[in-house]
C-alpha cells in the first residue's frame, strides 16, 4: 500500500490547490491521468517536415466518484474556521451522507496534489430508520444512535468493542456531543463491500464511520491524528 506523505506544506501552496479543487471539484487520479494524456504537445519534425506519427493516447475509463463542489466548499470553509485546532491541513476527509451507503462516500482528499480515494462507510440506524441505505437525519443527542454532522477533529485510537478505533472530537454544535456519544472510526463487518453486492446497501452502525474490516488500517493511515472529517448532507 502506498504511503500519503506527511510532509507540510506551505499555506500558499495549500490555499492554491484547495481553492482549484473547490472550483473544479476533486477529480479521480484516472480522470486526471487521462486529462493530461489528452493534452496536445508540441512535437519535433522530422527531416520530411512532416510530425513523426504517434499512437493515439489511451484513455482510462473514468469514475464517478467526485465531491461535489458545494460540499468542498464547505468542508474547506470548516478546516479554515477550525483552524487553530485542526494542527494537520495537508489532507481531509470528506462523509458525503447525501450519497447511498451503497456508493463509495468517504473521499480522502490530499490538498497538496488533488488526489483523492474513496471507501465505502456506514450511517447510524438512528439516521435511516427504515434501513434503506440513505441517511434521512441527523442527532447530536445521546441515545439517537444517529449520524451527526459538522467537522470532526481525529483524536487518539484505542481497543473496544469494534477492536482497535479512532476517538472523534466534534467541533462543530452540531457534533459537539460525539465524544461523550463515542462516536469514532472503527471496522465492522456489516461496512464491507460484500454487503453491497448481496443486500444492495451497508448495515448500519450506532453513528459511528464504520468503513469495512480491510480498509480499517488504510483508513486509520490516511486520515492519522490530529486531521478533519467534515460530514454533511448537501
Amino acid at each position: 500500500m502506498a504511503k500519503m506523505g506527511d510532509t507540510v506544506p506551505t499555506r500558499r501552496g495549500l490555499l492554491k490547490t484547495a481553492g482549484a479543487l473547490a472550483g473544479a471539484m476533486i477529480i479521480p487520479d484516472a480522470v486526471s491521468a487521462a486529462m493530461r494524456a489528452a493534452e496536445p504537445k508540441q512535437v519535433p519534425l522530422t527531416s520530411s517536415g512532416l510530425a513523426p506519427v504517434r499512437p493515439a493516447p489511451r484513455v482510462v475509463p473514468s469514475s464517478p466518484r467526485v465531491v461535489r463542489p458545494e460540499l468542498m466548499r464547505e468542508a474547506l470553509a470548516a478546516l479554515e474556521r477550525h483552524g487553530s485546532t485542526i494542527k494537520l491541513r495537508d489532507r481531509i476527509v470528506i462523509a458525503d451522507f447525501s450519497a447511498p451507503s451503497s456508493q463509495p462516500r468517504f473521499h480522502f482528499i490530499d490538498l497538496v496534489s488533488g488526489k483523492s480515494v474513496s471507501k465505502l462507510v456506514a450511517h447510524g440506524s438512528g439516521s435511516d430508520p427504515g434501513h434503506t441505505g440513505f441517511l434521512q437525519r441527523f442527532s447530536n443527542k445521546n441515545g439517537s444512535n444517529a449520524s451527526c454532522e459538522g467537522a470532526f477533529l481525529a483524536d487518539n485510537y484505542y481497543v473496544g468493542k469494534h477492536g482497535k478505533s479512532q476517538r472523534l472530537i466534534g467541533l462543530d454544535p452540531t457534533n459537539d456531543n460525539a465524544l461523550a456519544r463515542a462516536i469514532v472510526v472503527h471496522g465492522a463487518w456489516y461496512s464491507n463491500p460484500d454487503m453491497v453486492r448481496t443486500h444492495g446497501r451497508l448495515g448500519r452502525s450506532q453513528g459511528c464511520f464504520a468503513v469495512g474490516e480491510r480498509e480499517l488500517a488504510e483508513t486509520f493511515e490516511r486520515l492519522g491524528q490530529g486531521r478533519m472529517i467534515y460530514a454533511a448532507k448537501v
